[in-house]
């Protein structure tokens, strides 16, 4: 830990409210070791504490169910965490939606966010990044007897829903299938229920969101992951603009990979048949602007 407790949450951004914004969660302890949610400027010894954005409802990811909190990127901001000087009851985790993500991180809502959060230059314009820590690709989701979609190209005239707020549908319509029919949705989740439904043809975003959904027991045999990737999403740790903790954290996960963990977490939370890209797994941090 380079800093004190104290001395790191007081350096996020001048204007931060720790104890701002619940997550919708239970206030109840989290079982099998899942950080519990509690006042922000709680923690041993009435410490501060540090607010932390996540997703919700990807499996293998960001998953609540009940108090307790699952999943790769979860894991990872708990680590970052660790080494920033926090306990594990001076987490709160907060439900970070894609089209919410740099307003919380503006209005101080929340302090860092792990939510598959991709790294692009417009996005910079607003808010601060750490990592990357990790590298996936954008894919497609289908029905798993769908043969006529094998790609981006293949979805001219067809139904394709993408969460709000993110650049995925955007990328398909701009490059590679101008008279796609566009179907808005708020989370993931509710995409791949429409999918289930047939209402839409086909869910767009990052292939290791994609293959948490395919494995889900309620839906077992009736997804496929296309595999035909065709972008590079860097997952950020999405900070407040002005920070100093950029380089605390990008030395976290830096030792995160060093020290096996990443690779033990990603194991632990990804799917049966899911494989990273090798070529850009593990990652290399950038530098913090």
């Amino acid at each position: 830990m380079r800093r004190t407790r104290t001395a790191i949450a007081l350096s996020l951004a001048a204007a931060l409210t720790l104890a701002a914004c619940g997550g919708g969660g239970d206030d109840e302890p989290a079982e099998g070791g899942g950080a519990e949610e509690t006042s922000a400027a709680g923690g041993d010894g009435g410490g501060e504490g540090v607010t932390i954005g996540i997703k919700f409802d990807q499996p293998g990811l960001g998953l609540q169910e009940g108090a307790e909190y699952t999943g790769f990127d979860v894991n990872v901001a708990r680590y970052v965490a660790d080494k920033l000087g926090y306990s594990e009851d001076q987490i709160e985790f907060v439900e970070s939606i894609s089209s919410q993500r740099e307003t919380l991180l503006e209005n101080g809502s929340v302090d860092m966010i792990f939510a598959t959060y991709s790294i692009t230059d417009a996005r910079k314009e607003r808010v601060a990044f750490a990592g990357p820590y990790f590298v996936a690709g954008q894919d497609l989701l289908v029905a798993a007897d769908d043969e006529e979609i094998t790609g981006p190209e293949a979805l001219s005239g067809k139904v394709l829903c993408s969460v709000e707020g993110s650049t995925s549908a955007e990328r398909i319509r701009d490059e590679y299938a101008e008279d796609v029919e566009l179907y808005p949705a708020q989370t993931y989740s509710e995409c791949v229920e429409l999918l289930s439904a047939g209402t839409v043809d086909a869910v767009t975003t990052d292939d290791i969101i994609l293959a948490g959904f395919a494995a889900q027991d309620q839906y077992e045999g009736q997804f496929k992951v296309v595999g035909n990737t065709f972008s590079e999403e860097n997952y950020g740790v999405g900070l407040p603009k002005e920070n100093d903790v950029c380089e605390d954290v990008n030395a976290a996960i830096t030792e995160m990979i060093e020290d096996g963990t990443w690779e033990e977490l990603l194991a632990e939370h990804t799917p049966e048949g899911f494989t990273p890209d090798a070529s850009l797994n593990p990652p290399e941090v950038d530098g913090c602007a």
